[in-house]
């Protein structure tokens, strides 16, 4: 790749050599467990399902679709795995960058993993990497990039699955420059699609698109050297800013944003800008043991960014509901819970749901800490019919690197999720595999467990 010291440069070096902390390894192959169960219970949703249906003819192959007894090329492969893992929004979040990172990042290197009978610890020192291409990504071009309508888990994960897949398939360097310059090109997807099937096939498409664009530049297919940096390059043209580029990946290697920021696992399974809200909701009305009945109105303060994802007011499907404040809130004060089956499209119907949801609003408000991220914030005021109003400050919520869920907590989730697809014996197998995932000498041994 000829243009001399590039961004892309600083980067594949980094790709190619980097050896990840133990605590960041141990971080991957937990990520690696908790979207692992995610998928395999969105394996059976709409929008994974239509995805499937033309795997046959679009991707004939020989990987695995978790869950299911269908295989495809490891790009098909891909592509319905990371489409399932994002399909009920419960997969992880960071918001170093915007992006749900592990279900591109997962999906792709289990799919690159089997094609090329890698250990456990290779992809999860590859998922690590990965990570930290998405981390130095999103200081650089969010809070713009967001705004401006694109969708991170597509755009900046098509970047750091590339990366990690790169790394997989133990890529050389000068490869694995063109490899992301190639990942730069495919990236996109819309929040505009938010609250349809599309929006989990952006997951989807970026581990896609990661397999494509390292298999592409091991095929010897050359792309710009300029391809993120130049003037015309992705941060550029995706966040429309000036900043510097090379200096945001000059601390590679030297810290570790996988470990100093970490990942948020979802506890529940909606957007996580509803999160912060939901868990004070859920902690007020257990605390004061409230009733629908006894709630009055309920205002729902947030940052700037959350009424940009969060744009349903009245949703009409469970996708929509996912991206609703008033329906996850007035379901949370009817059933004291949120699970996979609150967003059943006939809960968007139900009487009681929809009597509280008239009675919620949510509005920006320039009072929340602005130094904290952006979706971690919220205030919720509680008027009850007999005059008096609970105020309930959130600072993240449960699940978050300052809250982390419990080992019992992710095990549960798993089950749950896993069972769904494969059964209570098939499931408990999964979990004790993905518990020593570091160790294992051949991830295939895992995946044929993971389908059925």
């Amino acid at each position: 790749m000829s243009g001399g010291s590039t961004t892309l440069r600083t980067i594949a070096e980094f790709v190619a050599h980097a050896e990840p902390p133990a605590l960041a390894r141990q971080r991957a192959s937990a990520a690696f467990l908790d979207t692992i169960g995610v998928m395999l219970a969105g394996a059976s949703e709409p929008a994974s399902e239509r995805v499937q249906t033309v795997l046959a003819t679009e991707y004939p192959g020989r990987c695995r679709v978790l869950g299911t007894s269908l295989t495809a090329s490891a790009s098909g492969a891909a592509l319905a795995n990371g489409t399932a893992a994002h399909a009920l929004d419960f997969d992880d979040m960071c918001f170093v960058s915007l992006a749900h990172p592990s279900a591109p990042l997962v999906a792709a290197l289990l799919a690159a993993g089997e094609t090329a009978r890698a250990t456990g610890r290779l992809l999860a020192d590859a998922y690590a990497i990965g990570f930290e291409i998405e981390g130095r990504l999103g200081p650089l071009m969010n809070p713009e990039h967001y705004q401006r309508g694109w969708h991170c888990t597509s755009t900046l994960g098509t970047i750091g699955a590339a990366a990690a897949v790169s790394r997989a398939l133990k890529l050389p360097p000068e490869t694995i420059a063109h490899a992301i310059a190639i990942a730069a090109s495919e990236a996109c997807g819309l929040k505009e699609n938010f609250g349809t099937m599309v929006k989990p096939l952006h997951a989807g498409l970026a581990a896609r698109n990661a397999i494509l664009a390292a298999r592409l530049a091991q095929s010897g297919m050359t792309a710009s050297a300029h391809a993120i940096d130049g003037d015309q390059g992705f941060v550029a043209a995706f966040a429309g800013t000036s900043r510097d580029a090379p200096q945001g990946f000059a601390d590679l290697g030297s810290r570790w944003e996988l470990i100093e920021s970490g990942i948020t696992v979802k506890l529940y399974p909606s957007c996580a800008g509803t999160h912060p809200a939901l868990d004070a909701m859920l902690d007020v009305r257990r605390e004061h043991g409230l009733t629908p009945d006894d709630v009055r109105r309920v205002v729902v303060d947030v940052d700037a960014i959350t009424p940009t994802i969060l744009i349903y007011n009245r949703p009409a499907t469970g996708l929509e509901g996912k991206f609703s404040m008033p329906f996850c809130l007035a379901a949370a004060i009817v059933d004291g819970r949120v699970d996979v089956g609150t967003f059943d499209d006939a809960r968007m119907t139900d009487p009681k749901i929809r009597a509280v949801m008239e009675r919620v609003t949510m509005g920006v408000s320039m009072t929340l800490d602005t130094t904290k991220p952006p979706l971690t914030q919220a205030r919720i005021h509680v008027e009850l019919r007999h005059g008096r109003t609970i105020t309930r400050e959130a600072d993240g919520a449960r699940g978050y690197p300052e809250r982390p869920a419990s080992e019992a907590e992710l095990d549960d989730k798993f089950l749950s999720c896993a069972e769904r697809a494969l059964g209570s014996d098939a499931a408990r197998q999964a979990l004790d595999l993905l518990r020593r995932f570091e160790s294992l000498e051949d991830v295939t041994a895992l995946l044929a467990v993971l389908s059925r």
